[in-house]
Protein backbone atom coordinates (compact mmCIF):
# COMPACT_ATOMS: atom_id res chain seq x y z
CA UNK A 1 0.00 0.00 0.00
CA UNK A 2 1.36 3.86 -0.72
CA UNK A 3 1.99 5.84 2.27
CA UNK A 4 -0.17 9.05 1.01
CA UNK A 5 -3.22 9.78 2.49
CA UNK A 6 -5.96 8.62 0.18
CA UNK A 7 -7.56 11.27 -0.29
CA UNK A 8 -5.49 12.73 -2.12
CA UNK A 9 -5.81 10.44 -4.95
CA UNK A 10 -8.51 11.30 -7.73
CA UNK A 11 -12.11 9.21 -7.43
CA UNK A 12 -11.24 7.58 -10.93
CA UNK A 13 -7.62 6.41 -9.61
CA UNK A 14 -9.56 5.14 -5.85
CA UNK A 15 -12.38 3.54 -8.14
CA UNK A 16 -9.42 1.41 -10.00
CA UNK A 17 -8.06 0.17 -6.87
CA UNK A 18 -11.18 -0.37 -5.63
CA UNK A 19 -12.17 -2.36 -8.75
CA UNK A 20 -9.24 -5.29 -7.74
CA UNK A 21 -10.04 -5.14 -4.54
CA UNK A 22 -13.69 -5.76 -4.92
CA UNK A 23 -13.35 -8.23 -7.03
CA UNK A 24 -10.81 -10.21 -4.42
CA UNK A 25 -13.13 -9.93 -1.88
CA UNK A 26 -16.16 -10.96 -4.36
CA UNK A 27 -13.90 -14.37 -5.09
CA UNK A 28 -13.09 -14.86 -1.85
CA UNK A 29 -16.91 -14.25 -0.91
CA UNK A 30 -17.98 -17.00 -3.94
CA UNK A 31 -15.06 -19.61 -2.63
CA UNK A 32 -16.36 -19.41 0.76
CA UNK A 33 -19.86 -21.06 -0.75
CA UNK A 34 -18.22 -24.24 -1.50
CA UNK A 35 -16.21 -25.94 -3.74
CA UNK A 36 -17.69 -25.90 -6.88
CA UNK A 37 -16.64 -26.15 -10.54
CA UNK A 38 -14.66 -23.05 -11.74
CA UNK A 39 -16.55 -22.59 -14.64
CA UNK A 40 -19.49 -22.24 -11.74
CA UNK A 41 -17.91 -19.87 -9.25
CA UNK A 42 -16.71 -17.46 -12.37
CA UNK A 43 -20.30 -17.03 -13.25
CA UNK A 44 -21.50 -16.42 -9.62
CA UNK A 45 -18.40 -13.96 -9.38
CA UNK A 46 -19.05 -12.44 -12.91
CA UNK A 47 -22.69 -11.71 -11.65
CA UNK A 48 -21.86 -9.72 -8.25
CA UNK A 49 -18.88 -7.60 -10.66
CA UNK A 50 -21.46 -6.36 -13.43
CA UNK A 51 -21.87 -2.46 -12.73
CA UNK A 52 -25.53 -3.22 -12.08
CA UNK A 53 -25.22 -5.34 -9.10
CA UNK A 54 -22.54 -2.42 -7.96
CA UNK A 55 -25.11 -0.33 -8.26
CA UNK A 56 -27.58 -1.97 -6.06
CA UNK A 57 -24.83 -2.70 -3.61
CA UNK A 58 -24.28 1.67 -3.72
CA UNK A 59 -27.76 1.60 -2.90
CA UNK A 60 -28.12 -0.48 -0.34
CA UNK A 61 -25.41 0.59 1.89
CA UNK A 62 -25.69 4.48 1.18
CA UNK A 63 -27.52 4.76 4.20
CA UNK A 64 -24.85 3.05 6.47
CA UNK A 65 -21.61 4.99 5.67
CA UNK A 66 -20.92 7.62 8.06
CA UNK A 67 -19.61 10.91 6.34
CA UNK A 68 -16.38 10.73 5.61
CA UNK A 69 -17.37 7.59 3.41
CA UNK A 70 -20.54 9.34 2.15
CA UNK A 71 -18.52 11.86 0.34
CA UNK A 72 -16.25 9.60 -0.91
CA UNK A 73 -18.60 7.38 -2.52
CA UNK A 74 -20.71 10.82 -4.01
CA UNK A 75 -17.18 11.69 -5.44
CA UNK A 76 -16.77 8.71 -7.21
CA UNK A 77 -20.09 8.33 -8.43
CA UNK A 78 -20.03 12.47 -10.01
CA UNK A 79 -16.35 11.45 -11.24
CA UNK A 80 -16.28 12.17 -14.85
CA UNK A 81 -14.71 8.98 -16.36
CA UNK A 82 -13.73 9.33 -20.32
CA UNK A 83 -14.59 5.77 -20.84
CA UNK A 84 -18.20 5.39 -21.73
CA UNK A 85 -19.52 1.84 -20.00
CA UNK A 86 -20.07 -1.47 -22.14
CA UNK A 87 -22.72 -3.61 -20.65
CA UNK A 88 -24.80 -0.95 -18.03
CA UNK A 89 -26.18 1.97 -18.49
CA UNK A 90 -24.52 5.70 -17.56
CA UNK A 91 -26.56 5.58 -14.20
CA UNK A 92 -25.99 2.27 -12.88
CA UNK A 93 -21.96 2.53 -14.34
CA UNK A 94 -21.53 6.12 -12.43
CA UNK A 95 -23.30 4.32 -9.37
CA UNK A 96 -20.78 1.13 -9.78
CA UNK A 97 -17.57 3.84 -9.73
CA UNK A 98 -18.87 5.49 -6.74
CA UNK A 99 -19.03 1.95 -4.90
CA UNK A 100 -15.45 0.98 -6.17
CA UNK A 101 -13.75 4.97 -5.09
CA UNK A 102 -15.24 4.53 -1.56
CA UNK A 103 -13.47 0.77 -1.49
CA UNK A 104 -10.33 2.24 -2.79
CA UNK A 105 -10.13 4.38 -0.36
CA UNK A 106 -10.79 2.26 2.72
CA UNK A 107 -8.00 0.20 1.16
CA UNK A 108 -5.58 2.62 1.07
CA UNK A 109 -6.72 3.90 4.27
CA UNK A 110 -5.96 0.26 5.78
CA UNK A 111 -9.59 -0.41 6.79
CA UNK A 112 -9.94 -3.37 5.55
CA UNK A 113 -12.42 -4.70 8.06
CA UNK A 114 -14.70 -2.06 6.94
CA UNK A 115 -14.58 -2.78 3.19
CA UNK A 116 -15.65 -6.40 4.58
CA UNK A 117 -18.23 -5.00 6.58
CA UNK A 118 -20.18 -2.62 3.85
CA UNK A 119 -19.60 -5.96 0.98
CA UNK A 120 -21.31 -8.30 3.49
CA UNK A 121 -23.83 -6.13 4.37
CA UNK A 122 -24.80 -5.81 0.93
CA UNK A 123 -24.58 -9.07 -0.26
CA UNK A 124 -27.04 -10.53 2.67
CA UNK A 125 -29.36 -8.08 1.01
CA UNK A 126 -28.56 -8.55 -2.93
Amino acid sequence: MNTHKANTYSPLALAYIGDGVYELFVRTYVLSKGNMPVNKMHRASRELVRAGAQAKLYHLVEEQLTEEELQVLKRGRNAKSISAPKNADVTEYRHATGLEALIGYLYLEGKIDRIQEIIQLGFESL
